[in-house]
C-alpha cells in the first residue's frame, strides 16, 4: 500500500470498481470452463488408451487360456503397463519434477502464502495432464482427482493474469489482478473447480478450498468459487455427453459417479494411520536413495506390472466354467473408479471373502508404494477403493456370523462407510469430504453417518500420525503456518523468534549500497525496513520488498537522473505489474560505477504503514497477527520505535509441538 497504489485507487471511479468485480466473475467462469475441458480430455484419453490396451491383453488371455498357459499374456500386460508408466515417469523426472504426485500439498502451501517454485507454471500443467493419463492408463494404483485439483489451480493462476510468461504472450487484460492476494483468491477457485470436475461436487469443491486449501478466506469468494465449480461440472458433462453420443444427458456428475446408496455404519482411521506411517518411511527412503531421475523412472516401471488393470466391461473367465468369471482377475483388471462402484452396488454373494481379503491387502501396499513415485498421481480413488474393499469384507463377515445378518447387513452399505473412513483416515478431511461423498452418491440421507465416520477416522488417525498431505509438507521442509501457534509456546516472545540484526535502508539510500545488499547471497532477504533519522535514533518509516527494489534499479529511478531529465517518464504501478511474478535476478541488472554513487528515494514506493510489534509480544499473539493478516514480514521495535528485529514466516513455522514438547525443525532455504 504505497503512494502509487493509493493514487491509482483514489483515481478509480465507482464504475471502475464495478467493472473489476465483473472481471472477477468472468475470470472464475473461464477457470471453470477450462478446468472442465481439461478433465474431459483426461477422461477421454484414459478411456481410449485403457480400452485399446485391455482389448489386446484380453485377446491374448482368451487365446492362451485355451492351451493352458497365461505367461505370454502376463508378459504383454507387464510390458504395456511399463511402457505407459515409463513415458509418464520420464516426462515428470526429466522435464518437470514439480508435476509429481497429486499436487495438493503444493497447492495447499501456495494458498497458505508459500511461493513453491514452478508449482503454477504452464509447463507443469502440460506434464501433469500427460503424466496422469499415462499413470492411470499404465494400471498404477492411482487416481485422476488430485492432479485435477492441481490442474485447476494452474489454470486459475494463468487465466487470472491475462498472459503467459512461459509463452511470453501478454493479452493486456486483467492487469489489475497481477499481485499475490488476487492471484491466490483465483487459485482457490481453480482448486475448487478441480474438485467439482473430478467428483461432480460443486459445493464440495467450495468446502474443499475452505477446509483444506485457502488460508485467507474472503466471504466474497464463496459465490465466485461456487460459480467456477458449477461451470466446471457443466462443461465436463456437456462435452462428455457429446463424446458419448448423448447430447441431452447433462446429469453425469463428474469423472466419479458412485450412484445411489443406502448406508449406516461407521469405522475408524487405523488403516489410514498405518497407510500414512508406511508412506512416510517410504518417502524418507526415496529422499535418501532414489533421488536421481533415472532411478525414479526405474522405480515407477517396477511398480507398473504389479498394479491392477482395466476394465470391468469384459469380465474374465480364465479357467472358470462357462457362464462364470474369475472374481479375483476381474477385480485386478478394472479401473479403480469402476471397482469402487462394483463394491458399492454388486449384490451379496458377488465376492468371495478370501479373494476380497487378498485383493484388499495387495492393493493397500501397492497404493502406499505408488503415492510418492515420480509420476502424476492422486490418492483419492485408491483410498476409496481400499476402504470399500475392506468395508464390504466387514459386511460379508458380519452377515455370516450374526442371525438374520443377510437381511440388514448389506455389504454395499459397509463398503461406502469403509471408503469414507479410509480416505478420511489418510487425508483427514471432514466437512468437505462429507459433502463430496453425498454429492457423488446422489443421496443426502447419508450425510450424518458419513460425517460420523469421518470424525471417528480423523480422531483415531490424529492420535497416531498427521494427515498424508501434512506429512509430505513437513518432509519438504516448507514453512507452512497452521491455524494456531503451538499450545506450549506462550513463554516465547518476539525477541526470541525474530531475525536479528536487520538490514535496513534509509529513506534516501545510495544505489551502490542497495545493489550490494541485494547481491549478498548469504542473506537473500526479501523485505527491508526503511528508517529515517529522528533525534539520535533511526525510527522506522516504511517497508520495501526486494522485487520493488529490483524494478527501481532496472528503470534507474535515481534522484540525480530525475533532476537532469525533466521529461523522464514517471514510474507507474503498471511497471511493477508487468514484471510480476518473475522479477529479474539482481545479477541481470547492470549498474555502472557512476550510477552506484547516485541516490534513490524510496518514499513513493515503500509501504509507509508496516505492521510492527513490541519485542515483548508473546509468540501466539505474533502468530495470530501474522496468520490473520496474511503477512510476509512483521517488524519488531523497541520502546523508542527503533527496529530491533524482523519476523518472517520461517521464524514462526520452525516451531512445532513434538513428542517432547515444543521443538524446532529445519526449514528449506528457498
Amino acid at each position: 500500500e504505497n503512494q502509487l497504489f493509493l493514487e491509482e485507487e483514489r483515481r478509480m471511479s465507482f464504475l471502475g470498481f464495478k467493472c473489476l468485480e465483473i472481471s472477477r466473475w468472468v475470470i472464475c467462469g473461464l477457470i471453470g470452463f477450462l478446468t472442465g475441458l481439461i478433465a474431459c480430455c483426461i477422461d477421454i484419453a484414459v478411456e481410449n488408451l485403457a480400452g485399446v490396451k485391455y482389448y489386446v491383453v484380453k485377446q491374448n488371455i482368451e487365446k492362451f487360456t485355451e492351451v493352458g498357459g497365461l505367461s505370454i499374456s502376463l508378459i504383454l500386460w507387464a510390458v504395456l503397463n511399463s511402457a505407459f508408466v515409463m513415458v509418464g515417469a520420464v516426462i515428470v523426472a526429466f522435464f518437470e519434477p514439480g508435476a509429481a504426485g497429486s499436487g495438493i500439498p503444493q497447492i495447499k502451501c501456495y494458498l497458505n502464502g508459500v511461493k513453491i517454485p514452478r508449482v503454477v507454471r504452464l509447463k507443469t500443467l502440460v506434464v501433469k495432464v500427460c503424466g496422469v493419463i499415462c499413470s492411470v492408463a499404465g494400471g498404477l494404483a492411482v487416481g485422476k482427482e488430485g492432479p485435477m485439483i492441481h490442474s485447476g489451480a494452474v489454470v486459475a493462476a494463468g487465466v487470472s493474469q491475462g498472459r503467459s510468461t512461459s509463452l511470453k504472450k501478454d493479452f493486456k487484460i486483467f492487469e489489475y489482478f497481477r499481485r499475490d492476494t488476487e492471484k491466490r483468491d483465483f487459485v482457490s477457485a481453480g482448486a475448487a473447480a478441480g474438485v467439482s470436475a473430478a467428483f461432480g461436487a460443486p459445493v464440495g469443491g467450495v468446502l474443499f478450498s475452505l477446509e483444506e486449501g485457502a488460508s485467507f478466506w474472503n466471504q466474497m469468494l464463496t459465490w465466485r468459487i461456487f460459480f467456477a465449480s458449477m461451470i466446471s461440472t457443466f462443461t465436463l458433462n456437456f462435452f462428455l455427453s457429446i463424446y458419448n453420443n448423448k447430447p441431452g444427458d447433462l446429469s453425469s456428475p463428474g469423472l466419479i459417479n458412485f450412484g445411489r446408496f443406502e448406508s449406516d455404519v461407521s469405522v475408524c482411521g487405523l488403516l489410514g494411520a498405518l497407510f500414512n506411517i508406511l508412506n512416510y518411511w517410504l518417502t524418507i527412503f526415496r529422499i535418501r536413495y532414489v533421488h536421481r531421475p533415472c532411478l525414479q523412472v526405474m522405480e515407477a516401471m517396477l511398480v507398473a506390472p504389479l498394479g491392477p488393470d482395466q476394465s470391468e466391461d469384459y469380465p474374465l473367465q480364465l479357467f472358470c466354467a462357462d457362464g462364470e468369471y474369475n472374481s479375483m482377475a476381474t477385480a485386478f483388471f478394472n479401473t479403480p473408479e469402476r471397482s469402487v462402484r462394483s463394491l458399492f452396488h454388486n449384490p451379496p454373494g458377488s465376492y468371495n471373502p478370501l479373494t476380497l481379503s487378498l485383493f484388499t491387502l495387495t492393493y493397500f501396499f501397492l497404493a502406499c508404494w505408488t503415492y510418492g513415485l515420480t509420476v502424476s498421481a492422486g490418492v483419492f480413488i485408491p483410498s476409496l477403493l481400499i476402504g470399500a474393499a475392506w468395508g464390504r469384507l466387514f459386511g460379508i463377515l458380519l452377515a455370516a456370523i450374526t442371525p438374520n445378518g443377510s437381511v440388514w447387513a448389506v455389504p454395499g452399505k459397509y463398503a461406502l462407510m469403509g471408503a469414507a473412513a479410509q480416505l478420511g483416515g489418510i487425508v483427514r478431511m471432514t466437512l468437505s469430504l462429507t459433502v463430496i461423498m453425498v454429492e457423488a452418491t446422489g443421496n443426502v440421507t447419508y450425510g450424518l453417518p458419513i460425517m460420523l465416520v469421518l470424525l471417528t477416522a480423523k480422531i483415531v488417525g490424529d492420535y497416531f500420525v498427521e494427515g498424508l498431505y501434512d506429512i509430505h509438507i513437513k518432509l519438504q521442509s516448507v514453512p507452512f503456518l497452521h491455524l494456531e501457534a503451538p499450545a506450549t509456546s506462550h513463554w516465547l516472545t518476539a525477541r526470541e523468534v525474530m531475525g536479528a540484526p536487520v538490514t535496513c535502508f534509509n529513506r534516501i539510500e545510495k544505489v551502490g549500497t542497495i545493489v550490494d545488499v541485494l547481491s549478498n547471497t548469504s542473506t537473500n532477504h526479501n523485505g527491508f525496513p526503511v528508517v529515517m533519522p529522528v533525534a539520535a535514533s533511526d525510527n522506522i518509516c516504511g517497508l520495501i520488498l526486494r522485487s520493488q527494489l529490483i524494478v527501481l534499479l532496472k528503470h534507474k529511478v535515481f534522484v540525480e537522473l530525475a533532476r537532469s531529465r525533466l521529461t523522464q517518464r514517471k514510474l507507474q504501478l503498471k511497471d511493477f505489474r508487468d514484471a510480476y511474478p518473475r522479477f529479474p535476478p539482481i545479477q541481470s541488472i547492470h549498474v555502472s560505477q557512476d550510477e552506484r554513487e547516485c541516490m534513490m528515494d524510496l518514499t513513493e514506493f515503500m509501504n509507509p504503514t508496516p505492521y510492527t510489534v513490541p519485542q515483548e509480544t508473546s509468540l501466539p499473539r505474533v502468530f495470530k497477527l501474522f496468520r490473520a493478516l496474511g503477512l510476509r514480514h512483521l517488524v519488531v521495535v523497541d520502546s523508542e520505535n527503533r527496529v530491533v528485529g524482523l519476523v518472517t514466516r520461517k521464524d514462526l513455522a520452525r516451531y512445532h509441538l513434538g513428542k517432547h514438547g515444543l521443538e524446532e525443525m529445519q526449514l528449506a532455504q528457498t
